[in-house]
């Protein structure tokens, strides 16, 4: 079955980005799947852009080479340059990461950090992650309550992307500050995250220039992934100072928000789907693991970390789902919509976690398919089986009427998952 776009009637269109939006957006990009698929709307920061909500569609944009990724093909005024990023990044010289820019450059820097990310070097991993999960439960199972965004969902993802890079543990809490700055102003005041943006550039040329000067001449086993830049920078590939920091401060903006959503998000959709929980909490008991690598992949479907995919520019005039759209347009593809359309999945707003032929979105498609995956599949998964195993009755400490969705254009997460379970002593 296909859909012929239908003129958009702007009257009934239901309104975007409010805050009553944020806390259930489904309603709304079932709407926009229905009538206007691909639907020009202007946003928050006043910038005019094409959303794209059918799956087919979506699949499409995001492995359309005339999209680029490169800000510099947005037709916009220059007053309007830099709102279409991570605020602060323009400023700080970060702009020549993965996120930014098209092939052969995202080619040649996608390939020298790949190798950090194969499933051999996650898996070698994976005890340090578990290591982690189980010193942030007990830091508050004794107590019998929590904020499972603040004392969990966050700290896990930050301190093992911090080791992966290679910051010293005794930086790791100021990373831990500027990436929570980030965070709790997504949708508020930009200044905040610039400056934490700028201060964590800083830190991280310093850096840089700190592991060069005592690299050993042949790298350790399980190098790390600042060593692993500058090794292959000294060898011949070409990577600049900036490109390495940019590299190093996208893996960890990118790799850390993500799965604080994913954890939170998906704990959240477990507590308010008690039959879903049991059969997971049954299956992990029993020793079984299909169900948990499963219900991973169906809860980033069913709410999934990233809301919006990263902004994309029309190089050319091109035509999505009928519609046609100018050059320098900006296009901007929404998984949570694609995600939930209902002709790529059975009962898309139902969350079954034993779902098969689950080609969600959730981590992209295409060339910029998300690298750190791998990673954010073992980190969500021990996460949550963990929590599952050593706190059984985990239940909300609060109405989820009364929950709040962190503001934004690109990610999906809570504010806070305040819960309560039985104290466990240790």
């Amino acid at each position: 079955m296909t859909h012929q776009p239908r003129p958009t009637d702007t009257a009934s269109a239901p309104e975007l980005f409010t805050w009553e939006f944020a806390g259930d957006p489904y309603p709304a990009y079932a709407w926009l799947r229905e009538h206007a698929p691909v639907h020009r709307t202007r946003l928050p920061s006043g910038v005019e852009a094409w959303l794209v909500t059918r799956y087919a569609d979506a699949r499409q944009a995001l492995a359309d080479p005339r999209l680029s990724k490169n800000p510099a093909h947005h037709d916009e005024p220059a007053h309007a340059k830099g709102k279409t990023g991570i605020p602060g990044e323009r400023k700080a010289d970060l702009m020549t990461h993965l996120l930014n820019i098209d092939p052969p450059d995202h080619t040649r820097l996608r390939r020298l950090v790949s190798k950090a990310f194969t499933p051999r070097r996650v898996a070698e991993f994976a005890p340090r992650v578990q290591e982690l999960t189980d010193r942030l439960i007990d830091g508050f199972a004794e107590r019998g309550s929590a904020d499972l965004i603040h004392e969990f969902a966050f700290p896990l993802p930050i301190y093992a992307i911090c080791d992966l890079l290679g910051v010293p543990r005794e930086d790791q809490d100021d990373f831990r500050d500027w990436a929570g700055m980030m965070i709790r102003h997504g949708g508020g005041p930009r200044g905040g995250v610039a400056r934490s943006v700028k201060k964590m550039r800083g830190y991280l040329a310093d850096l840089i220039h700190r592991k060069r000067e005592a690299l050993p001449g042949t790298p350790a086993p399980g190098e790390d992934l600042i060593s692993g830049l500058i090794r292959a920078s000294d060898e011949g590939e070409h990577l600049t100072e900036n490109e390495a920091a940019a590299m190093a401060f996208i893996l960890l903006f990118a790799g850390f928000e993500t799965t604080v959503n994913l954890i939170g998000n998906g704990t959240y959709a477990l507590l308010t789907h008690p039959d879903q929980r049991e059969r997971l909490q049954r299956s992990l008991a029993a020793g079984e693991r299909e169900l948990l690598a499963t219900g991973i992949e169906e809860l980033l479907r069913f709410d999934g970390p990233v809301e919006i995919a990263t902004w994309r520019f029309a190089t050319r005039p091109v035509t999505i789902g009928g519609q046609d759209i100018a050059a320098g347009d900006p296009v901007l593809v929404v998984l949570a919509a694609a995600d939930r359309d209902p002709e790529r999945f059975a009962d898309p707003d139902v969350l079954d976690l034993s779902r098969r032929d689950n080609q969600h979105l959730g981590y992209g498609h295409g060339i910029h398919y998300c690298l750190g995956a791998p990673l954010a599949r073992l980190e969500g998964q021990t996460a949550l089986a963990t929590l599952l195993t050593r706190l059984p009755d985990l239940e909300l400490a609060t109405d989820p009427a009364d929950l709040r969705w962190r503001g934004g254009l690109i990610m999906r997460g809570l504010r806070t998952l305040p819960v309560e379970f039985a104290p466990v002593r240790s």
